[in-house]
């Protein structure tokens, strides 16, 4: 071998161990970045105010999950729109799984709005729970939903209800009893349920269906009469209450709470997030907590999750569908 190509295999050499040493190292940085995560704060959004079912929920568990994970986890309320100003931030945020956002549903909006599956990628099931069908005290009214149905279909004009907006669940569960009961009680959408359920109390509207949460004091103080979860089997928190499905055989209207990131969030970091969530639903506290807001935890992977999310939406886009319902 001559000088030359000697000092030239020497050089070659030397560059290809120069790139196997630095694409080892870029490797190892890789890996110790995924395994470290989280390295820094996570931010939560949630779409409703502080106090409510889905704010209560997500602090409940982001303080758990701060203390597993080691880092800051800091909720943040940008309510509006149905939820939708969340979910949009949520959905243009960078997919790094430092971004999650609470999911309640199941809730319509004439408005686009950022969806799991598409925009959104699901991380955890949080939990589900009831609405409530439930009267006023001001006016002598029915006892049983059976007697509610018959008073319903002979004074239809009489009645109306209210629910916390378009769209939402308990809209949805009201529109649900309507179509299988075959009654036509008029729907008057509220911006949320504190002013709705004071003006059922006061007389002024005559029926309501809300989350369990906004009627749940007022029952236990003899305000409101309450007539029905809207669950498959009846509510923990009001076992005297039958369940609508109990008159209404197959009547089943749930309220769930899901957390989701922005798509395309890597799979590494959404399966840590899911088995550390999934361990926090199963302890006492949680779930002692979870029950002053009226959810019972219920843990799912992000695969079961997300078919659930999609599955229950398409029932739900149906029932506007074929009921012409307004959701603007």
């Amino acid at each position: 071998m001559n000088p030359l190509t000697c000092r030239l295999s020497r050089r070659t050499a030397a560059c290809v161990l120069l790139a196997c040493l630095t694409g080892a190292a870029t490797h190892a940085v890789a890996q110790s970045a995924a395994g470290t995560y989280p390295n820094k704060s996570i931010a939560w959004v949630v779409g409703w105010p502080p106090g409510g079912s889905a704010d209560t929920a997500t602090r409940l568990i982001a303080h758990r999950l701060e203390q597993m994970l080691g880092q800051p986890v800091v909720v943040e309320n940008r309510q509006g729109a149905a939820g939708v100003i969340a979910l949009n931030y949520a959905a243009k945020a960078p997919a790094d799984g430092y971004t999650l956002v609470t999911v309640p549903g199941p809730v319509l909006t004439a408005t686009p709005a950022p969806l799991i599956g598409r925009e959104l990628a699901a991380v955890a099931m949080m939990g589900k729970g009831p609405a409530v069908l439930f009267g006023t005290k001001a006016e002598p009214l029915p006892d049983t939903v059976p007697e509610l149905i018959t008073a319903l279909k002979a004074k239809p004009q009489h009645f109306n209800y209210v629910s916390s907006g378009n769209g939402t669940a308990q809209h949805l569960a009201g529109e649900l009893f309507n179509q299988m009961a075959g009654t036509r009680i008029n729907h008057i959408p509220y911006k949320g349920g504190t002013q709705a359920v004071t003006d059922v109390i006061g007389g002024q509207v005559n029926l309501g269906v809300l989350g369990i949460t906004s009627v749940l004091p007022h029952i236990q103080a003899g305000k409101l009469k309450p007539y029905a979860v809207t669950t498959a089997t009846r509510s923990k928190n009001l076992p005297d209450v039958p369940a609508l499905a109990e008159t209404l055989p197959g009547f089943e209207a749930t309220q769930w709470f899901v957390v989701a990131s922005p798509a395309g969030t890597p799979t590494d970091r959404i399966d840590k997030l899911n088995a550390a969530i999934g361990a926090i639903l199963k302890e006492p506290e949680i779930a002692a907590g979870f029950a002053r807001v009226g959810i019972d935890p219920e843990a799912a992977t992000p695969a079961q999750t997300a078919e659930f999310v999609t599955q229950d939406l398409q029932r739900w886009k149906q029932l506007v569908d074929t009921a012409h319902l307004n959701i603007d």
